[in-house]
């Protein structure tokens, strides 16, 4: 097994920096912003030939009795439980807080492995910086600047001296990557949350408590999956923060990086022109698909025929996704949101022969031939899958330069009526083939 590195301290000491150091990685967000980080976010890394896991927590507050910061209490005393090894950042240029002492002293009661790690000291000298930590009796002081990598690996190499050495392979996740995206406070953590069966990210009634994107492997009926929980997605012109600006280029970038993308609706509220942008960004990545309409039980009849209609409407470019009625707080409409995954996914991935794929080009040609254009006729030879995630296929012939987009769209519906393609869109991408004399002298 791997040994697990929890990173715990105050707001602001550089966790989020060091994580990525440890990790070698951008995957947490970091600005100069006290509390940035609130969920616990994992990821693995590596020192010669020895594996780690690494997992960043929030800004610890541990007499914090309700809000936000005891929600974030939660999740790092949860990923205390979790840890093989702490490591304690402090801030070497703020020097020794009441906060600190505190935190030091509830770690000391866990009884588990700690180092101190004093945080931003390039350019100071060492042994002035780490003096007054001696205080908080967590052993001797590791001076680092994780910012710059000046004693990260001295860091590295003396948490991981207690555990036997091992060689295991890095271990990424296995499955599909799912990324549940939508409108703030629309419930996407307490969907996370109801797929894990435990609170794996906080659950908050207050827009925007979600800043990054985590990541949770887990298995669900023996198959293996990755959820990322992301941040909610407002309009442009509503992006004030600097940390919010953060978010959605973290969210975004989720998307791009997910096998399914969730879109996560409330059905107390009408589909805006957001959640239209959010899904309009998730078919131009070409991701597959589905829809799960939170809430249910708090609407009434009136307001569910409105939202039925609203999504005919506006979101009627996702007619190749499955659409759910859910209540993730109970965990109703779970199992069939995750039949409709699965089958997205492999949607997604299919493999589909030439042969095949050329016969069908050749029977939708017969069937409907695509328009001339002056005298000439686009001429469709063969097609060959170029693709997954989405399903990409390539035609080629002559001419294919003037194929109209409505002559597009209906190859793309023909081809996903005979691989019966639910949950992904499909892409048909058209060739010409060059003329080997156009260039030559006559």
């Amino acid at each position: 097994m791997k040994p697990t590195l929890v990173i715990v301290g105050r707001p602001n000491v550089g966790k989020s920096t060091l994580f990525n150091r440890l990790t070698k990685s951008r995957d947490a967000l970091v600005a100069d912003i006290p509390g940035l980080t609130r969920d616990r976010h994992y990821g693995h890394g590596r020192v010669g030939a020895r594996a780690y896991l690494v997992v960043d927590t929030g800004g610890f507050e541990p007499n914090a009795k309700e809000g936000i910061l005891a929600e974030m209490a939660q999740q790092a005393e949860a990923a205390i439980a979790e840890a093989d090894m702490l490591l304690f950042v402090v801030d070497g240029r703020a020097g020794l807080t009441a906060q600190d002492k505190t935190i030091a002293e509830r770690l000391r009661r866990t009884g588990r492995p700690l180092l101190l790690v004093v945080n931003k000291a390039e350019g100071m000298e060492r042994a002035l910086v780490g003096a007054e930590f001696h205080e908080l009796a967590c052993g001797e002081p590791l001076v680092i600047s994780a910012a710059h990598g000046d004693g990260v690996r001295e860091l590295v190499e003396e948490a991981l001296a207690p555990f036997p050495e091992a060689e295991e392979p890095m271990e990424e996740g296995r499955g599909p990557r799912i990324a549940v995206v939508g409108r703030p406070n629309v419930g996407k953590s307490t969907l996370i949350n109801a797929l894990l069966g435990e609170e794996r990210v906080i659950a908050f009634d207050q827009p925007g408590t979600t800043r990054d994107a985590i990541s949770v492997p887990f298995q669900r009926k023996g198959k293996d999956y990755t959820l990322i929980d992301t941040a909610g997605l407002r309009r442009k012109g509503k992006v004030f923060e600097t940390i919010e600006k953060f978010s959605v280029i973290k969210t975004l970038q989720s998307i791009e990086e997910a096998n399914v993308v969730v879109l996560v609706l409330d059905a107390g509220q009408d589909i805006s022109d957001q959640d239209a942008h959010i899904a309009g960004f998730c078919v131009e990545a070409g991701r597959a698909m589905v829809i799960a309409v939170n809430k249910w039980d708090c609407a009434d009849d009136y307001r569910r025929d409105r939202l039925r209609m609203d999504m005919t409407r506006k979101l009627n470019f996702l007619g190749f996704a499955k659409a759910h009625f859910i209540c993730a707080l109970k965990g109703e409409g779970i199992n069939p949101l995750m039949a409709s995954v699965d089958a997205a996914y492999a949607a997604s991935m299919v493999k589909m022969p030439t042969p095949k794929l050329t016969r069908l080009l050749q029977a939708a040609i017969e069937k409907q031939t695509p328009p001339r254009h002056g005298i000439f006729r686009p001429k469709l030879r063969y097609a060959h899958q170029g693709g997954n995630n989405p399903p990409i296929i390539v035609i080629h012939g002559n001419a294919l330069e003037h194929v109209p987009d409505a002559y597009r769209r209906y190859l793309e519906h023909t081809f996903m009526e005979a691989f019966k393609l639910k949950g992904t869109p499909l892409r048909v991408e058209f060739r010409t083939t060059r003329n080997p004399y156009a260039n030559k002298e006559r």
